[in-house]
């Protein structure tokens, strides 16, 4: 199966062409730094682009001080930083000069001027960038420790976030001799679960929003910025819409209230979309689009969800987020999608992160070892998880209300869970109740095609991966939508575009779209083919934005 940057080793360390260095010195100011001088803090703004003239650098381990890794070391011709450079993140890793060093130093924003002009040497930097990014994510050494995520649904729900948005972390166990050393460095109280930061910084009442407060990944919008497109939804619709935008020469903001990618990155192995024939994870297919908006300037904000839409009077839009914040912007592009609804079984929310499942990734499979595990759908989405988690549960029961698998469901996936000696497709079967304590362990079934005696299954993992509800109450009834909530577009609210709304300024494209097809590559060719139509929108918003200054 494919992956971003597989040759880690040479992938994390090409230099610049020599011209591509002379062009860097008319915008970096050489600087000289002595040995032993941390040029970047763990935690700080990156904002610098340094690249070795003379001397060496290293990456600093965030646990121990010292030096990170293996030979994590940068000399001559090497250049500074990770993809969190792109936005402007914060630093997941120190750095300290091991020799009196002669740097170039570039303000971040004429770099990426610099790699708009240069298609070379951008494709160097951000292939380096990135895969720093996957060797972080690889070494099993992170600036983030979460200690008890195996007991604490809390912890667990971090460990989701920081895994589905590539924010490299570790994990310790509850009475384990590391947790406990962690534990005093920090007077914290060694029996309770606890996320750490760097070496000794203990996150209090931890949520993903702080966490991503930590690696500027929940952007600082301001209220004078106007964009000229803000997409709602980080899916791959959204991610295509940001590529597309930024390569127009659009400023873009793309917001997600979970993770980029969206249910998509969640897919352990996509295997019909074109150009992968070995098959790719969603998450490293939505990687690599996320990394191309960034570099054509697209900027990304999670978690941050959209609650509410107003249109002003001068034509621009307000969109309100959740947390109060505002973003202003000349269009919108609804990219939202659907999530799976929860079903009506008691106590349901209680067991929500402590064994009830809405996505089948590493994290959650760690769960999943040697033990019974359901999964309630029998559309591709639940597929693909019974394929994902049969290499670790002894068995996957595959519960379908129907006779059989969705017919959406594509026919090489129908076909290898029926050849599949660990997976158990149970058709006409429902969930009827949970069972457990502080977590699930087990779950009651009903239906005609339940025998008698084969009523329950001991599982510590439910995953529910069916039905559609489409994330549309933000747009507060100004959007027509059908019956089922989905938004209308084109010939159905008398638009020219098939991504139109009623609402002049608005599309919509992927899963939220009405009568869209539920496909990745459907979702990324509507998110491309959106932008034309949005470009349109903007440039008359613009003249509108410039009479009105004139007349002035």
């Amino acid at each position: 199966m494919e992956s971003l940057a597989a040759d880690l080793r040479t992938m994390t360390r090409t230099p610049l062409h020599d011209d591509h260095v002379a062009r860097l010195r008319e915008i970096a100011e050489e600087i000289t730094v002595p040995a032993g001088t941390m040029l970047v803090a763990l935690g700080a703004p990156v904002d610098t682009f340094h690249y070795v003239l003379e001397g060496e650098l290293e990456a600093v381990d965030p646990v121990t001080g010292g030096r990170y890794g293996d030979g994590a070391t940068l000399g001559p011709t090497q250049f500074t930083g990770e993809i969190g450079l792109l936005t402007g993140a914060r630093a997941m890793l120190g750095l300290r000069a091991v020799a009196d060093s002669r740097l170039l130093a570039a303000p971040r924003d004429a770099l990426l001027e610099l790699m708009a002009h240069i298609p070379e040497m951008s494709d160097i930097i951000v292939t380096v960038l990135a895969g720093r990014r996957r060797r972080l994510l690889e070494s099993g050494q992170a600036s983030l420790t979460l200690i008890g995520m195996d007991r604490d649904r809390h912890i667990r729900a971090i460990g989701a976030f920081a895994a589905r948005n590539r924010i490299p972390f570790r994990t310790l166990d509850l009475g384990c001799g590391e947790a406990a050393a962690v534990a005093e460095s920090c007077s914290i109280t060694p029996s309770e679960p606890a996320v750490v930061f760097g070496r000794d910084t203990v996150i209090a009442d931890p949520t993903p929003r702080r966490i991503a407060r930590l690696y500027g990944l929940d952007l600082d919008l301001g209220d004078d910025r106007i964009y000229d497109v803000l997409i709602v939804g980080g899916g791959p619709g959204g991610i295509a819409a940001g590529v597309y935008a930024g390569a127009e020469g659009l400023s873009a903001l793309v917001v997600e209230d979970a993770t980029i990618g969206g249910q998509a990155g969640t897919s352990s192995r996509i295997e019909n979309y074109m150009g992968f024939p070995t098959g790719i994870s969603g998450a490293d297919l939505c990687f690599r689009g996320e990394v191309q908006a960034m570099k054509f300037g697209t900027r990304f904000a999670v978690p941050r969800r959209a609650a509410g839409l107003e249109r002003q009077a001068d034509g621009l839009f307000r969109v309100t987020l959740d947390d109060g914040a505002v973003a202003r912007a000349r269009s919108i592009v609804v990219a939202c999608g659907v999530q799976y609804r929860r079903l009506p079984l008691e106590r349901l929310e209680a067991f929500e992160s402590a064994g009830v499942y809405y996505a089948a990734t590493d994290v959650e499979a760690r769960y999943c070892r040697d033990t019974e595990v359901a999964i309630i759908g029998g559309g591709n989405s639940a597929g693909q998880a019974a394929m994902f988690l049969s290499r670790y549960a002894r068995c996957v029961h595959l519960l379908v209300r129907g006779d059989g698998l969705a017919d959406s469901m594509s026919a090489y996936l129908s076909g290898r869970l029926e050849a599949d000696p660990r997976i158990r497709i149970r058709t006409r079967t429902e969930v009827a109740a949970l069972e457990g304590g502080d977590a699930l362990t087990g779950i009651r079934l009903e239906g005609a095609g339940v025998a008698p005696g084969d009523d329950r299954i001991d599982s510590r993992a439910l995953f529910v991966m069916v039905g559609a509800a489409p994330n549309t109450e933000w747009l507060n009834r100004q959007v027509d939508c059908d019956a089922k909530g989905f938004l209308l577009t084109g010939e159905a609210v008398g638009r020219d575009s098939p991504f139109a709304t009623s609402l002049d300024g608005v599309f919509a494209v992927g899963d939220v779209r009405a009568g869209s097809v539920k496909r990745v590559a459907s979702s990324v060719g509507e998110g491309s083919v959106v932008i034309s139509k949005v470009w349109e929108h903007v440039a008359a918003q613009r003249d509108r934005e410039a009479g009105r200054a004139a007349a002035q």
